[in-house]
């Protein structure tokens, strides 16, 4: 296996524990990663803005990294905030997207350093209390979404959100629509996700994708490991993302899974030995010397493959 090179680690309910903190021991972990020159990227369906605290709180606004926020929509260096990618959501997808959503009585929620939303609804106030963002309603909503948006979410009870999902994905082309939680659907331009987002990044530091260590807990992290030749599940996260990692760790996001993966893969050198498809770590396990893997590896991983 290729020394680790880029690390990407999603936030929520991975890189950051319940109470919304990073214990000493992962903040630890990442600087002694980057001492050895490792490039850290967070990855979020956040905002730059909501993201930029516990950047700081990494030192990242000294140290290069990168932000990867609103589920891949924008890149942007940590510490110069130069933007690497900016996408936003075809305006007349978003237009039919709002208007049905509308029609039906649900809430559109769209982000910058603010929360805007098109009416008050309880979910707007306990995404409020998770990000920090402050909330304003909009009167002339459909005027902003017109103006361009990298993102649109609409909250709303999980029994009604699946069939408006379904609604939308009949008539809303140019736009991609998830759910990244029970009470939350999400809506991306088609191209966007975190893969792909990571894979700019990897690109502009000459970072091949067998270099790259990515860890995740949900489905909207599904792209991240796909493309990362070194996918790591949370085992606090969705079992569908297990079932892509070549590992699941050991320790939940309150427990310091991240910690002990970096600690173990990239400080220590451990490395994971198994069957090996395009460059990926495929059904691992742990070779506890601190080698880099070699050819031999990797002819092992083809033969147990074909």
């Amino acid at each position: 296996m290729t020394n680790l090179r880029l690390i990407a680690l999603d936030m929520d309910d991975t890189l950051l524990r319940s109470d919304l903190t990073v214990s000493f021991r992962t903040r630890n972990a990442l600087r002694k990663a980057m001492a050895k020159g490792v490039t850290v990227a967070l990855v979020s369906s956040r905002t730059p803005q909501a993201m930029d605290h516990f950047s700081r709180i990494l030192g990242f606004n000294k140290k290069r990294g990168y932000l990867i926020a609103d589920n891949g929509g924008l890149v942007q260096e940590s510490d110069t905030g130069a933007i690497i990618r900016d996408v936003k959501i075809p305006a007349a997808a978003a237009l039919i997207i709002f208007d049905m959503a509308d029609a039906e009585g649900f809430a559109v929620q769209i982000y910058d350093d603010i929360m805007y939303i098109s009416r008050s609804n309880e979910f707007a106030e306990y995404d409020q209390k998770i990000t920090g963002i402050r909330q304003v309603v909009v009167e002339n909503f459909r005027s902003m979404v017109a103006a361009g948006c990298r993102k649109m979410l609409i909250p709303g009870d999980p029994m009604t959100l699946a069939p408006l999902a379904r609604l939308l994905e009949s008539y809303a082309e140019g736009a991609r629509i998830f759910s990244t939680r029970p009470y939350l659907l999400e809506v991306l331009p088609p191209e966007v996700n975190k893969g792909s987002a990571l894979a700019a990044v990897a690109e502009k530091l000459s970072i091949p994708p067998e270099a790259a260590l990515a860890i995740g807990d949900s489905m909207n992290d599904e792209a991240m490991l796909r493309w990362a030749g070194f996918p790591v599940a949370m085992v606090n996260g969705d079992d569908r993302i297990k079932e892509i990692a070549a590992l699941v760790t050991d320790k939940t996001n309150d427990e310091d899974g991240v910690a002990e993966i970096i600690e173990r893969y990239v400080i220590e050198g451990k490395v994971i030995e198994g069957k090996m498809i395009e460059g990926k770590v495929i059904e691992g396990k742990v070779i506890e010397e601190k080698i880099i893997a070699g050819k031999d590896s990797r002819d092992q991983g083809a033969r147990a493959d074909g």
